[in-house]
């Protein structure tokens, strides 16, 4: 046998520790391969002695080295378990789960924050309604078996209850039955009764069981419990009633009437859950009864219930239907068979699927046991890291050994090349600075003709707003000229730039004298004979004002970016009214299309743009003729 696929169900119950170690055969039945029992005592059953009694009986248990798994399936005692069938409303899965939780709410009797709790719906009644099985139990209560387990070497992987887990094994073990069967598990503390009819289940907690038997007796015969309980093991029975003589031994006597008399009040409560599964449930009347649990072997037990309940009564047998181990001691197993309905049941989740399935194991336990599943993995991705981490260590230094070695062997080359490396920059630095130079001239070259350019433009756009004032009024001869053309806001005769229609008298020059100079249409005048500076004549070569060159305050008057040019036309105003404006607005047009000045558009305004200024002002003189002022805004500045 491999000991690796055999696993253990354990019963945490109120006063006895129940464990078997089960194996899965090739058949796909469950096998038993060994057990063994640990009573807790009176202990076992209190809150406050529970943990260190249940964690001590389990460490023991262990330590007999009986079994050879580690691996666990428990149960959870009854009496901390609550559970409750709840009816909900045909709806769909996915609202069924919000209806639960809100149920879950209203029934369980601790705030759901401090519980775990499953559910499993059963199926549907005639009436179309959902039956629901709830159950739930403190965190803390799971918490403490999970911990008596890691105490003593072992790893929980289902955490199951009493009643799913007898009605499992019922299921298993006497599935062929026909009719309604209820099973009575008696504990130490609760019992369980179970209603089994076809696929119809029904189960219900009741606070009873043998340790009330054990603490009456106990306090009437002043004994202490462990003491009362050997003598209610030993010698107690249930007293069958009527007229029979009571026995000699007055333990026995006391101890069979207080049996009677506890086992009467948990008759009430069946025969109430009869009631109530018949009248509430839709159940039948049960045909016959089992008994399981510790307390079921008392001495006439069954017979009591059998005059109580008018039912046939026999035993549960767990291991009805599971293998058992040829080693395995068949007589001390009947001993105990009647109490290991639970641990079967938890047992039968591991081989098949069972009619009822829930698992009370909290979500912080589930996250640390998978995350201890990974461990391994986590640790093996670490080694691999630093393995990787040291291997790249050591082949980077590799690298930079060889780097190191390469670049002391090139060494001279490199010194060889830095020098290269400065002579070429310096050559650069010359190539730019020529370029620069270059780059200047150029511009210089380009500036030089840039006015002459412009004043042929002016002419141009003249000439064209002529042709098309011509077209647009038959019969007349428009002309247009410039009178007068200066810096923006400065005086023509001192503004160093400009000239008027003053200049233009016989044999005189069409431009301004200084103009024709500076841009070499006139050789220079004779003011510039003897007693002239360089700076003259550097004037002269360069096109240039002798101010800007040093000969005078230096001011930033050179750069021309707008132009106030005076118009002057032969006025046809006589014949058509509009034709003096037609003639300004078509020239002004004719000027915002030339690439010389801002234009925006025919229909722009503003005064970023080359606009007309003032009025169209006929001549007062009778000369026919009349004046308009045009803002050059220049697309490049001219620099004298």
């Amino acid at each position: 046998m491999n000991a690796n696929k055999s696993f253990l169900s354990i019963d945490f119950g109120a006063n006895t520790l129940k464990a078997a170690e089960f194996r899965v055969t090739e058949a796909g039945a469950l096998r038993l391969v060994r057990y063994a029992v640990k009573s807790l005592g009176f202990a076992g059953a209190q809150e406050a002695a529970r943990e260190g009694v249940v964690q001590r009986g389990l460490q023991e248990l262990m330590g007999r080295k009986i079994f050879q798994s580690r691996r666990a399936l428990v149960c959870a005692p009854g009496f901390q378990v609550f559970n409750k069938f709840i009816k909900l409303p045909p709806v769909d899965a996915s609202k069924a789960t919000q209806i639960i939780q809100y149920e879950a709410q209203q029934n369980v009797p601790f705030p759901l924050e401090e519980v775990v709790w499953d559910y499993q719906i059963l199926g549907a009644l005639p009436s179309g309604e959902l039956e629901v099985l709830l159950v739930a139990t403190k965190t803390v209560q799971v918490e403490k078996l999970f911990s008596a387990a890691e105490a003593a070497g072992l790893r929980v992987d289902l955490v199951d209850v009493s009643p799913a887990a007898l009605g499992n094994a019922f299921r298993y073990n006497y599935g062929d039955v026909e009719g309604c069967s209820m099973l009575l598990d008696i504990g130490a503390k609760s019992s369980n009764v179970l209603f089994f009819d076809k696929d119809k289940f029904y189960c219900r907690s009741i606070n009873i069981g043998a340790n009330a038997i054990t603490q009456e007796f106990a306090a009437e015969a002043k004994l202490p419990f462990v003491e009362a309980e050997k003598i209610k093991i030993a010698e107690g029975f249930v007293s069958l009633g009527g007229a029979y003589e009571e026995p000699d031994n007055p333990h026995q006597a006391a101890i069979s009437k207080i049996a009677r008399q506890v086992m009467t009040r948990l008759h009430i409560q069946v025969n109430q859950t009869i009631q109530f599964y018949r009248s509430q449930q839709g159940g039948k009347a049960p045909e016959r009864l089992y008994l399981s649990g510790g307390a079921s072997i008392m001495a006439y037990t069954a017979q009591f219930f059998a005059e109580k309940l008018n039912l046939p009564v026999e035993y549960f047998n767990p291991f009805r239907n599971v293998e058992i181990e040829d080693d395995v001691d068949l007589e001390d197993l009947a001993k105990y068979a009647h109490a290991f309905g639970e641990v079967v049941g938890v047992a039968l989740r591991e081989p098949t699927r069972c009619p009822i399935e829930l698992n009370l194991m909290p979500r912080s336990i589930l996250k640390r046991q998978q995350f201890n599943q990974k461990k391994p993995y986590f640790i093996g991705t670490l080694v691999s890291l630093l393995l990787a981490i040291f291997a790249l260590s050591w082949f980077f230094e590799k690298v930079a050994e060889v780097r190191q070695a390469a670049i002391e062997e090139r060494a001279p080359q490199v010194t060889v090349l830095q020098g290269k490396e400065r002579q070429l920059k310096a050559a650069l630095n010359e190539l730019r600075s020529a370029q620069d130079e270059l780059d200047q001239f150029a511009g210089w070259a380009r500036e030089r003709f840039l006015f002459i350019d412009m004043i042929s433009e002016i002419r141009g756009a003249m000439e064209r707003a002529q042709a098309a004032v011509a077209r647009q009024f038959p019969g007349i001869r428009p002309a247009v000229w410039v009178e007068r053309m200066a810096k923006e806001g400065m005086d023509p005769e001192t503004a160093g730039f400009g000239f008027t229609m003053t200049d233009y008298d016989e044999g005189k020059p069409k431009m301004d004298r200084r103009m024709m100079e500076r841009y070499g249409l006139l050789p220079p005048s004779g003011a510039a004979a003897e007693g002239d500076s360089l700076a003259s004549e550097e004037a002269w070569m360069t096109g240039g004002d002798p101010s800007l060159l040093g000969g005078g305050e230096q001011k930033d008057t050179n750069k021309i970016d707008t132009i106030d040019l005076t118009c002057r036309g032969i006025s046809w105003a006589n014949h058509y009214a509009s034709a003096d404006h037609a003639v300004a607005n078509a020239l002004l047009e004719e000027l915002r299309r030339s690439p010389f000045f801002q234009g925006g558009g025919t229909n722009a305004t503003g005064t970023n743009v080359t606009h007309l200024s003032g009025k169209i002002q006929p001549a007062g003189d009778g000369s026919g003729t009349f004046s308009f002022q045009v803002k050059l805004k220049l697309t490049e500045p001219i620099q004298l």
